[in-house]
């Protein structure tokens, strides 16, 4: 029997609408060590997307080598396996190889190729061991592959269109299988690890960037073949299978946008026995800060809503909860952050987004060609203004803008008057 736990998207050293996460990052690594000792863990797999940049910071690298050092002084016989997701710089992830594999951590940031123009293969596959130093299984550890590394005619390995990229992405995932099958023992299981976009799989609302701009970028759970027993899969957010349970999106551990607050986040134990799959089960993942994301409502209801947010003031400020709020407007209200902030005054939250939805307004306003020379900044505001809410600006908004315009022109003025002599 083997047993590992699947993971991805880590995304360390996240800037989190302007606000650092490096607690949270250090608490869920903190509580994985912890479930890897209790679940008696053989292997770690990383499937990607490791940091949030290509450059980290240096804390964000802090957190990731600090927790390979505790791993192996804690579990000395884990292997741990890291591939470079699209968010990753595979070299600086292959950088600290030689030194990571002195505790048992394997680190793959690119493919290689051969003169003959075959895949680098042997590089790629990565025995795990049991607690008895006996190989179990290997890891197919597949870098996310960008384009520049698997097109071109130099690659072609068959008649695949010279800069077909997914037909490049097929032509390793078939290499690398061939590879593997070629050097597994009788018993010895079958484990790939990807950072791609399966066809088929969910995507979340607006944190996951895309593999490839403007092109195909998904690929088929057919280049997994039955002899696989699992498929660890990184890139999209939303924990899930596709289409066989051996085929799996660990997710990521942390929400890593307000709307992934309702996704399960998790991390999953694989057990194998042999050359086969026995369990995938999913472990929850503490979430070591709230995320709270309140609306699409009118301003009441929103104001309602946060007052019966809990919040303990005696945790430390990076533990209070993160907050979204959205509001409904029916009408322009000036004070909208001054209003939310009153509401919030005194509770240990912390106020990350305020978005404003606007009403639709049916008609086609504004679409005529205006002379801008001739409509001025009054009509020009009114006519905005209109196309905007509906309806023409009343007497005190106009009030305001003519005040506020006045000042703006009393400024330039000040600026522009020649000082005495």
């Amino acid at each position: 029997m083997l047993t590992l736990i699947h993971t991805a998207d880590w995304h360390l050293g996240q800037s989190f609408h302007g606000q650092e996460r490096h607690a949270e990052h250090r608490a869920f690594l903190a509580w994985l060590l912890d479930t890897l000792a209790e679940r008696q863990a053989d292997a770690l797999l990383v499937a990607g997307d490791i940091f949030d940049v290509v450059n980290p910071s240096l804390r964000a690298q802090e957190l990731l080598y600090d927790f390979i050092v505790s791993a192996h002084e804690r579990l000395p016989h884990l292997d741990i396996v890291l591939i470079a997701g699209n968010h990753d710089s595979g070299n600086r992830i292959e950088l600290p190889a030689p030194l990571m594999r002195r505790l048992r951590t394997h680190a793959l940031g690119r493919v290689s190729w051969l003169d003959d123009g075959r895949l680098d293969a042997e590089r790629l596959l990565v025995p795990l061991t049991d607690a008895a130093g006996e190989t179990r299984a290997w890891c197919l550890a597949l870098p996310f592959l960008r384009p520049a590394e698997v097109t071109g005619a130099a690659l072609a390995g068959g008649d695949d269109a010279p800069n077909d990229y997914v037909a490049g992405i097929g032509r390793v995932h078939r290499q690398l299988v061939e590879a593997a099958l070629a050097r597994r023992e009788p018993g010895q299981a079958l484990v790939a690890m990807s950072h791609a976009h399966l066809h088929g799989a969910a995507v979340s609302e607006a944190s996951e960037r895309p593999i490839v701009i403007g092109g195909e970028e998904s690929i088929s759970a057919a280049l997994f073949p039955p002899a696989i027993a699992y498929v660890a899969l990184g890139h999209l957010h939303r924990a899930q299978q596709v289409g066989e349970a051996r085929i799996r999106y660990s997710g990521s551990p942390l929400p890593l946008d307000f709307s992934e607050v309702a996704y399960p986040h998790q991390v999953v134990e694989v057990t194998l026995d042999g050359e086969s799959l026995v369990e995938a089960t999913a472990i929850p993942v503490p979430r070591p800060v709230a995320m709270h994301r309140i609306g699409p409502a009118p301003l009441e209801t929103v104001l309602a809503e946060v007052a019966t947010l809990e919040d303990d003031p005696e945790q430390p400020r990076d533990q209070w909860p993160w907050l979204e709020v959205r509001v409904e407007l029916d009408a322009p209200i000036p004070d909208l952050r001054a209003r939310v902030d009153a509401a919030l005054a005194g509770k240990a939250l912390r106020l990350l987004r305020l978005e404003r939805r606007l009403p639709r307004v049916d008609g086609d306003h504004g679409q005529a060609r205006v002379d801008l020379e001739t409509l001025g900044p009054r009509k020009l505001f009114e006519r905005t203004w209109e196309g905007r809410w509906g309806e023409p600006p009343d007497d005190e908004v106009l009030a305001d803008f003519d005040r506020l315009r006045q000042e703006v022109l009393d400024a330039d003025d000040s600026d522009t008057r020649e000082a005495p002599r």
